[in-house]
């Protein structure tokens, strides 16, 4: 069970409530150190009511006291319908808002609540293996939950720095410790991909999330894997080049019915905003999905980490924060 961390329930100054705009608000209820620089909160209603349902592989967006948003996956129990579980890294070159959970964020504060949403879905199969790098474990802990819970059969390799920083491994363990490759880089050096994923098999589906270079060795090592047979979650955004076109293009917003010129040097999300659309972001690289938004028509250009080559195809929705117009104009459901 999480407990509060005793040094967060000490006095301290009155803090500001979320936003206006995000969609519900969650108090912290429990903090808890889960590895080094590692942090777990628990959060539910303030009035102890029922949170939105999930499935493994969602995630939030949490918008802090201090008026950043950041987006978690949800790493707690999905048949709880009270109580969310979220992991934190901290970040020292992040952009601030793993240090103010780190630091600042304590046990009764009230944060704003985006989601849940799911770019990772778990689709169903007979066999799952699961490759996690540092904190990118936290959206495959409910994965592993639900295979174990179906009967399949699975496997985790899960690398880190050193088994310090290492979050949640007795939990793991405690699921099914023949299942579990704890693998620390410090004592066992890198991760053996091509040993562990083995040849391919049209039953298995692969999900791994972690660091760019550990996605990277993934990708070479499932090179002949059967199509969809390898879903990732990114962290950092992958190398793009220039966009499509380098002119303007217009956005139609279908339910405002007001029309924006996008420049070059603007980024979609930054014109809307400034038209007084608001649209929930976090990220701005492409890579977390809180500013997905839906295409009624037009020709986008996918720049973003997410989506896979069949739903780019589908050109059903995009993400502003980077993707563009491969037209002159593009129609927005906003």
């Amino acid at each position: 069970m999480i407990t509060a961390d005793p040094l967060s329930l000490a006095p301290r100054p009155a803090e500001p409530v979320p936003a206006a705009g995000t969609a519900a608000t969650v108090r912290v209820a429990a903090k808890r150190v889960e590895a080094d620089g590692v942090v777990s909160l628990e959060l539910v209603a303030p009035d102890g009511g029922r949170l939105p349902d999930w499935a493994p592989g969602a995630h939030v967006d949490l918008v802090l006291p201090n008026g950043t948003t950041r987006q978690y996956s949800l790493c707690g129990d999905r048949w709880d319908a009270h109580r969310y579980r979220v992991g934190v890294l901290r970040e020292p070159a992040g952009r601030g808002g793993s240090a103010y959970v780190h630091d600042r964020l304590a046990v009764g504060d009230l944060v704003g609540l985006g989601g849940p949403r799911n770019n990772f879905p778990l689709v169903p199969a007979g066999r799952y293996l699961f490759v996690a790098g540092g904190i990118g474990i936290t959206p495959l802990v409910p994965m592993i939950r639900q295979a174990a819970l179906l009967g399949a059969d699975w496997e985790l390799l899960y690398g880190g720095r050193t088994r310090a920083s290492m979050a949640f491994v007795d939990e793991l363990a405690g699921i099914d410790d023949g299942r579990v490759r704890v693998v620390p880089q410090d004592e066992h050096g890198l991760l053996d991909l091509a040993g562990f994923l083995g040849t391919p098999d049209p039953g298995t589906r692969v999900y791994a999330c972690g660091p760019a270079p550990m996605l990277a060795a993934l990708a070479d090592a499932t090179a002949d894997w059967p199509r969809h047979a390898v879903r990732t979650e990114r962290f950092v955004a992958r190398e793009l080049g220039a966009p499509a076109r380098d002119t303007a293009f217009e956005v139609e917003l279908a339910r405002t019915g007001r029309t924006v010129t996008v420049p070059p040097d603007r980024s979609m999300l930054a014109a809307i905003a400034e038209a007084g659309v608001e649209v929930l972001s976090s990220c701005r690289r492409g890579t977390c999905g809180t500013c997905e938004t839906g295409v009624l028509a037009g020709e986008p250009d996918h720049r973003d980490s997410i989506l896979d080559d069949d739903e780019r195809a589908g050109g059903d929705c995009l993400f502003p924060c980077v993707s563009r117009s491969l037209g002159d104009r593009l129609v927005l459901d906003l």
